[in-house]
């Protein structure tokens, strides 16, 4: 049986990352997932790369934009829009993107007042302003994740082992149902499912699920800038907010926006090459994965969609429910489970924005 330098249990977003980090430096790499290829949260999301707010993470958030850069020719993704239009339709919005803006975090970023946000005429919101941000980009995660995975198969000569479910760690390697791959060391990319390989370390960090609804929307004829935001979101987004000002934008949209904050509500659209709308979402929390839907949050979800772009009657042709896990350790539960074995859980949602710096941090702890 091969020995490989590195096992990796995990296919998505977060496992990719540390195999390619890896592979980048020579070493012999498998990957172990549980499923037939990856199916749960690194693709149910917008595959937006979030760089402008998000705060603490945003260095590894330009690490990893960067890292899909470099990825995308050669395996084949498509960067389907660059760019975020985040839309202020209320004042104090446009006050938090102003702090945003004129903070170091905000470099490179650009204040449209409301005759240039009018170059943007699918805008149909009374807008204070807009805040661009070039710094973005989006894939399409359903589409990305197989291709990434078939070129490190193909060009770094990874080894994937589907439907093999993890079962065991030891000093010998990687135990899943259907064998053992044997490694020097061993990253485990689990995500919530480290309940059920270390429940000691789940119940401490409060490991559960985050619920998103989301939807994908007919075409429409008009093309979006690039992802769309609007004031919801920067509640979501600790880059803004931090701002002074969100204290007062919280208390406005507790005001006017009960049953979207109690939802989680917050409107990003992303648009596909195909131009159909990915929008969403909204944020519940369990112990277990709940995938239904309900019309009632649908429905705020597409009252923001309606207030803020030309889209008077959206036809919803795709419905999901997401997941990601959340803990009481953010951004991410990062720990040390043998001697060379880590478990590593993105913990904020952020494992598309930030999951090729988080694996070229733990790589290079591992292999010194």
């Amino acid at each position: 049986m091969a020995r490989y330098d590195l096992a990796v249990a995990g296919a998505g977003i977060v496992g990719l990352a540390h195999a390619l980090a890896a592979a980048r430096r020579g070493l012999r790499v498998a990957v172990v997932e549980r499923d037939a290829r990856a199916s749960r949260s690194s693709i149910q999301n917008f595959g937006f790369v979030t760089v402008s707010g998000q705060g603490a993470s945003q260095a590894r958030a330009q690490r990893s934009r960067d890292a899909w850069l470099e990825v995308a020719g050669p395996a084949g993704i498509n960067v389907e829009q660059r760019g975020a239009l985040i839309v202020a339709r209320r004042a104090e919005a446009l006050a938090v993107l102003e702090e945003f803006a004129a903070s170091a975090a905000g470099a490179g970023c650009e204040l449209l007042d409301p005759a240039r946000l009018r170059s943007h005429p699918m805008v149909v919101a009374k807008a204070a302003a807009a805040l661009w941000s070039p710094h973005e980009v989006r894939i399409e995660a359903r589409e990305a994740l197989p291709r990434l995975a078939a070129w490190l198969a193909a060009h770094h000569k990874v080894d994937f082992h589907w439907s093999s479910p993890v079962t065991a760690v030891d000093e010998r390697g990687l135990h899943h149902a259907n064998g053992c791959v044997e490694a020097d060391a061993i990253v485990l990319t689990v995500g919530a499912d480290v309940a059920t390989l270390f429940p000691d370390r789940a119940r401490e960090a409060q490991v559960r699920h985050c619920m998103l609804q989301m939807m994908r929307v007919a075409a429409p004829s008009w093309r979006l800038p690039g992802v769309v935001m609007t004031d919801l979101s920067l509640l979501r987004y600790e880059g803004f907010a931090t701002q002074p000002a969100a204290a007062r934008l919280r208390l406005k949209l507790e005001a006017e926006c009960a049953r979207e904050l109690a939802a989680g509500v917050h409107l990003i659209v992303a648009q596909g090459v195909d131009g159909t709308l990915v929008v969403g979402d909204s944020h519940r929390y369990a112990d277990a994965v709940d995938r239904d839907s309900t019309a009632e949050v649908e429905a705020l979800i597409l009252a923001e969609l309606t207030a803020l772009l030309d889209l008077p009657k959206p036809q919803v042709i795709e419905r999901w429910v997401g997941s990601y896990p959340v803990a009481n350790v953010k951004p991410v539960l990062a720990a040390q489970v043998g001697p060379r074995a880590r478990l590593v859980t993105v913990t904020s949602g952020t494992g598309m924005s930030t999951g090729f710096a988080i694996g070229e941090e733990t790589i290079a702890e591992l292999f010194q």
